[in-house]
């Protein structure tokens, strides 16, 4: 069983598929025993074929596809529920997320296992995207705090490192992993967030806009609180956990 399962959903991001197993391979080989899974959210570009290639000569890489897109939520499911470790990492397949962060995450994790947390959560700080992302993020995120006070300031961040059983005992839904914390932190877990580099996109383009980050996610939002109000954890420690 690998210390660590890192598994990274992908749709259409061939230009950037060696580029990150290489930094993944540069942050974690000899530092755990890991094992990699990429999951091809029905990529009509090259990103399979790229993947396969790579995979010939890297054992330790994973490949679940799907023969159509069914959301960057199902993807990273899919690759959480056919992991081997109990301690999942995930990060987006764009390169903007720093691989070399992961190790500061999994450490948190372990170091804090014993006071009940569950999720180290990525804080991109200094945000290298276009203003419209940046905008649209900072509206989402102050909404989504605001209302489901999940003590978390970057809940869209792709890097975290998490509990796989904590993960697989909350209710599933489109669009879960943007609210992560709030459904760890109501099933009884406790939350941290870290501060990790952020890049800006070097290859391909971002498949988000604006609309996907505000209007979808309010409507998601009024579904959390749904769930919250029938799932609540009868004792939940509230602290401030930023690191």
């Amino acid at each position: 069983m690998p210390d660590l399962s890192v598994v990274i959903p992908v749709q259409n991001e061939e230009e950037n598929i060696r580029l990150l197993i290489d930094e993944v391979r540069q942050a974690l080989d000899g530092v755990l025993d890991y094992e990699l899974i990429y999951v091809n959210d029905g990529s009509s570009d090259s990103t399979l074929e790229i993947l396969e290639e790579v995979q010939t000569g890297l054992p330790l890489l994973h490949i679940i596809s799907h023969e159509s897109g069914v959301g960057q939520s199902t993807a990273v499911r899919t690759g959480i529920t056919n992991a081997r470790s109990p301690v999942i990492a995930t990060l987006d397949g764009d390169g903007q997320n720093d691989p070399a962060d992961i190790k500061a995450l999994f450490d948190t994790l372990i170091k804090y296992a014993d006071t009940g947390v569950v999720l180290v959560n990525g804080y991109r700080k200094n945000r290298k995207d276009t203003f419209i992302k940046r905008l649209s993020s900072r509206l989402a995120n102050g909404i989504r705090g605001w209302l489901l006070d999940d003590d978390t300031p970057d809940t869209g961040c792709g890097l975290k490192v998490f509990n796989r059983e904590a993960y697989l005992d909350i209710p599933f839904f489109d669009h879960l992993h943007r609210f992560l914390p709030a459904m760890m932190i109501n099933g009884g877990g406790r939350v941290m967030s870290v501060e990790v580099n952020h890049r800006e996109r070097q290859l391909g383009s971002s498949h988000y806009g604006f609309f996907d980050r505000l209007w979808v996610g309010i409507f998601d939002i009024m579904g959390v609180i749904w769930l919250k109000s029938r799932t609540t954890h009868p004792v939940v420690a509230k602290e401030k956990n930023k690191v």
